[in-house]
């Protein structure tokens, strides 16, 4: 059984959040600049084997698209087009990063590595990957 991956894209730095290869946990992994992105998703699914790929979709509190939802759309017709053996698929992640923080305030972590853009991230992803696993009953 293949990992779940998840990707907070952004325009800047994209988080990335994985599974453990039994599907139990979804982990924060890494913040990657989002312009070498694809170059590390090559790298990591050459390393790892992958079964799904899940981007978060930015959404309103309407539940309507946000404005850089388009950006994510081109990102996902790349991806597809890199990397046509990789199922992926959208979930909401309305609120992630406000959740981030507080779990990181939970957690205990210093205000200086609260502040790291990064951490939200990566946080970010791994918060998406595991309301989608919860999504799915996985």
């Amino acid at each position: 059984m293949g990992r779940l991956l998840a990707i907070d894209y952004g325009m800047k730095r994209s988080g990335i959040a994985v599974t453990d290869p039994m599907r139990i946990i979804a982990s924060p992994l890494e913040t990657v600049p989002t312009q070498q992105l694809m170059k590390w998703l090559e790298a990591y699914f050459a390393a790892e084997l992958v079964d799904r790929v899940v981007i978060g979709m930015p959404k309103t509190v309407q539940n309507e698209d946000s404005k850089t939802a388009s950006n994510v759309k081109g990102f996902m017709r790349a991806f597809r087009k890199q990397f046509p053996q990789h199922p992926i698929e959208t979930h909401d992640e309305r609120f992630t990063s406000v959740m981030a923080h507080q779990a990181m305030i939970a957690g205990g972590m210093k205000k200086k590595d609260r502040a790291n853009k990064e951490n939200v991230d990566k946080i970010s992803a791994a918060i998406i990957l595991q309301s989608y696993m919860e999504s799915k009953n996985l």
